[in-house]
């Protein structure tokens, strides 16, 4: 995230879209790896729903639907911060974004009280 925000303050939003979604992907991604205990060998369908980057999808193999529909309905703030980072892709590093929308991941992402992040970091 820190890498994002520096490509944010050097204007450059289109890499800082894709490094802020990327941060998002990671803590997915690590939510995942905390399901997986030591020297176990991993369940087959839970190892092939992370190799990908649909972060909607992610959130299912960590675990956290349940836990994120229930956040959306008390707390609107993150409920409008979902719909906003939901739709990342790793594709998007190939078509400009502009600085709206990276601004707009970036707050989604990083708000202290109602933000993506603060909510993953929760679970793992």
């Amino acid at each position: 995230m820190q890498d994002a925000a520096i490509l944010s303050q050097a204007d450059r939003f289109d890499a800082a879209y894709y490094v802020y979604g990327f941060a998002i992907e990671c803590a997915l991604k690590a939510c995942i790896c905390r399901k997986v205990r030591r020297y176990d060998f991993p369940d087959k369908k839970l190892t092939e729903k992370s190799y990908q980057h649909d972060l909607s999808r992610l959130v299912e193999a960590a675990g956290l639907e349940a836990t994120r529909r229930a956040n959306e309905k008390a707390d609107v703030k993150f409920a409008g911060y979902w719909a906003t980072i939901k739709d990342w892709s790793n594709e998007d590093r190939y078509v400009s974004i502009g600085q709206s929308r990276a601004e707009a991941l970036e707050r989604a992402i990083s708000d202290r009280r109602h933000g993506v992040m603060r909510w993953i970091r929760q679970h793992w």
